[in-house]
């Protein structure tokens, strides 16, 4: 007989259960505990539901009361009563605690999940009500029996698992090309298609905030200085026109010239067309910085997600060589650099720059100048990160410099690590394709777990007189191996089939539950009506299985981590590798886009380690610590060059597919020395690493926005405020206040060492 408990979970019927709630109750009475009375009236509840199928939790504890009352100890019936009473109080009063903590702003795990969501605005409690009510139904309705226990016990985790049941996806790299030039329909009201730099631009921040509320993770554009580019030039034809009207004249034949390049230059002693052409040229100039200005700070203040959270954003660009992409390259850095509000870092959108040889990164590539200018944003700015096309697995062979096309061809990425390329069901491509869902594996507990088991296993051998100590060490090291491999073969299993059960969940969704999304912006969306499902369109995209904690992992494996020794680096690359190549197994069996991901961890950063510290207890090196390393990355408590750094990690961004990040923490203020932040993109260019980025310090005044690079910063000069932050990158995106930080994040936030 099955028991439909009271979340909607299904158990066997279990005698034993009744029997001790019984005892429990008669041991609050006078008489004290009658087992063989407790053991009958349990019988004879069971006798009396025999024969169904199923019961309730409900029926049987309804039955109980009236069995006692019935019993020789009524005085019981009236103690059970009580004590079920005290137990619906007490699985509500948890609810009731968690709502109040959300009500009342408090500052925890909660709350501060997401560091760029402002849950202590009525929109934030809002969502974070129907967050933490949502993920319940979800484990008892929409998961496997072995996904949910996976979840719960600690060994998986299921990101952004309270959006489950909407069959939202995560991300997106638009084609904000489609979008300019044909025009499109979100809400009640249509765009035209774009004419002027200032329209593109909105049309920009309009597709990733909308698509933002139609989606559960971030907004990208992939090429954003190609596609802007065309609308520089019609600028300049505009202005053109405007100089025409000024001087009553005829200028037709300049609507056809062709500037170099766009940079502003004095007029004085130009005379006529030369005149001209630098005037509208010079107005071109200014819009388009006006434009670049306007897009930055409209990411920074639009909100999304029912107004309680900015849109995480990102644009890649830097490989558009023509003048007019140029210009937009230029003048976004320059706008960067400039700051928002009172000089304000920026925090959205996460800008990265795309950098390649033959293009931008050597002294006679046609965008070295803005490769450099890019590194020197970058040391006052923190952006624009740095994604590497010459890395051996961002590179496509149908890129050709001379291709005006060719971005379609160039891998971009999330600014938080996601990255999206090759695809078993069309062209390798990141336009118009994002990540679908992911799930990560805690490798920590795995490792844990399987040293004990070795040990108890090479124990009772050892007392047998297996033999020496030495034989002893190895066969352990042989061992602890063999049974966390097989764990971990395990586990990410669990991790495909639950990533399956959701593709399928979400692929019966229908095209109009994502008006902008699937209209077009999604490759081969456009296909679909708005009844149709999005199941044939649905396998572009990408599922992952991430990791966390590879570090401590190697450390409970060896008793060192993959910087500290080559033999964890050895085991750490095995085992990465083993996780590449099921992905790419999952891939062949479910027909779908399989890959590995370095998850960008920050609310499950300290999840992790929390269930596993209650488990284990205190254990130096691996579980001592309030989070768990994110990824591969070598600890951010462990001092090393960062040569040493980029050369122990380097190795696993060709073994994750789905995204990565290499980072260096920098000491004191890099605006005076760009050569810096040059050297770090040195270092990913002879590591062959994918994507990076670089911290440095940087003060803000919270009261008025004033900020420079003083670590040291108590009093703002400006408004004489002592509410001084420092803006800090979390996972690969910035965060403007660390109040926001959840404790694992800022515990790491705390161990951060620099290195030179």
């Amino acid at each position: 007989m099955q028991v439909v408990k009271r979340d909607g979970r299904i158990a066997e019927f279990n005698l034993e259960r009744i029997v001790k709630a019984i005892m429990l109750a008669m041991s609050h009475t006078p008489a004290g505990v009658d087992i063989d009375l407790a053991n009958k009236i349990a019988l004879s509840v069971e006798k009396q539901l025999e024969g169904k199928m199923q019961t309730t939790v409900y029926e049987i504890q309804d039955t109980v009361e009236k069995k006692l009352m019935g019993s020789s100890r009524k005085e019981v019936a009236q103690e059970y009563i009580t004590y079920r009473y005290n137990r619906d109080v007490a699985r509500k009063s948890k609810t009731k605690d968690m709502f109040l903590e959300i009500i009342e702003t408090k500052s925890n795990d909660i709350t501060r999940e997401n560091a760029n969501m402002n849950a202590d605005t009525p929109a934030g409690m809002m969502m974070k009500f129907s967050s933490e009510t949502t993920k319940p139904f979800v484990d008892d309705f929409l998961l496997s029996t072995e996904a949910r226990k996976a979840h719960q016990g600690g060994y998986i985790h299921i990101h952004d698992k309270d959006y489950y049941p909407t069959k939202s996806l995560t991300c997106l790299q638009h084609p904000l090309n489609k979008l300019l030039e044909g025009g499109f329909r979100a809400g009640h009201g249509s765009s035209r298609p774009s004419k002027r730099i200032e329209t593109a631009s909105m049309i920009g921040c309009i597709s990733l905030e909308t698509v933002q509320n139609e989606m559960h993770g971030g907004q990208a554009i992939p090429n954003f200085d190609y596609y802007l580019a065309p609308y520089v030039r019609r600028t300049f034809v505009e202005e053109i026109k405007k100089v025409e009207e000024l001087i009553e004249g005829n200028l037709a034949k300049l609507h056809d010239y062709q500037p170099k390049e766009y940079i502003k230059k004095d007029l004085d002693g130009l005379k006529g067309e030369e005149r001209y052409i630098q005037s509208a040229i010079n107005a071109t100039v200014g819009r388009v910085h006006q434009a670049m200005e306007a897009f930055i700070h409209n990411m920074n203040t639009i909100h999304s997600r029912g107004g309680n959270q900015v849109v995480f954003s990102s644009i890649n660009y830097g490989t558009d060589t023509t003048p007019e992409g140029r210009c937009i390259i230029r003048e976004m850095l320059a706008s960067t650099e400039r700051g928002v509000g009172n000089g304000e870092t920026p925090i959205f959108p996460i800008q990265i720059f795309k950098k390649k040889r033959g293009v931008n990164y050597l002294p006679e590539d046609r965008n070295y100048d803005l490769y450099k200018y890019a590194c020197k944003v970058t040391s006052k700015r923190f952006f624009p990160n740095f994604v590497n096309l010459d890395a051996t697995f961002n590179q496509h062979e149908k890129w050709d410099e001379k291709d005006p096309n060719r971005g379609y061809y160039e891998v971009a990425t999330m600014g938080c690590r996601t990255r999206v390329f090759a695809n078993r069901h069309g062209e390798k491509t990141s336009v118009g394709r994002g990540n679908i869902s992911f799930t990560t594996v805690n490798l920590v507990k795995l490792a844990i777990e399987s040293a004990y088991e070795a040990q108890e296993k090479l124990e009772l051998k050892f007392d047998l007189g297996a033999g020496s100590e030495e034989h002893m060490t190895q066969k352990y090291n042989k061992t602890v191996k063999e049974i966390f491999m097989q764990k971990l073969d395990d586990y990410l299993g669990i991790a495909a089939r639950q990533l399956f059960d959701r593709y399928k969940f979400q692929s019966t969704a229908i095209a109009k539950q994502f008006p902008l999304l699937m209209s077009g912006l999604w490759q081969d969306s456009e296909k679909l009506k708005p009844e149709d499902t999005i199941a044939d369109v649905l396998k572009q995209g990408t599922l992952s299985i991430g990791f966390i904690g590879l570090a401590e992992a190697l450390t409970a494996l060896t008793g060192k981590h993959h910087a500290e020794s080559d033999t964890s680096q050895e085991l750490g690359l095995e085992i990465v590798g083993r996780m590449n190549d099921a992905c790419n197994k999952f891939s062949d069996k479910y027909d779908l886009n399989y890959s590995l991901l370095a998850t960008p961890a920050e609310g499950l950063s300290g999840r992790f380690t929390r269930m596993d510290k209650k488990q284990f207890g205190n254990i130096i090196g691996v579980t001592d610590k309030d989070y768990y390393t994110n990824s591969n990355h070598v600890p951010v408590w462990y001092k090393c060059t960062a040569e040493k750094k980029a050369k122990t990690e380097a190795p696993y961004h060709k073994l994750t597919p789905a995204g990565h990040i290499f980072y260096i923490e920098l000491d004191g203020d890099a605006t005076h020395n760009p050569e810096t932040i040059e050297a770090v993109v040195d270092l990913m260019d002879k590591y062959n690493m994918g994507y990076g980025s670089i911290n440095h310090t940087r003060s803000r005044c919270l009261n008025c926005g004033f900020e420079n690079s003083d670590k040291d910063l108590k009093l703002c000069p400006i408004c004489g405020s002592d509410n001084i932050d420092t803006i800090q990158r979390i996972t690969g995106y910035l965060v403007g206040t660390t109040s926001r930080w959840n404790k694992g994040k800022l515990a790491e936030l705390h161990d951060r060492v620099t290195h030179n």
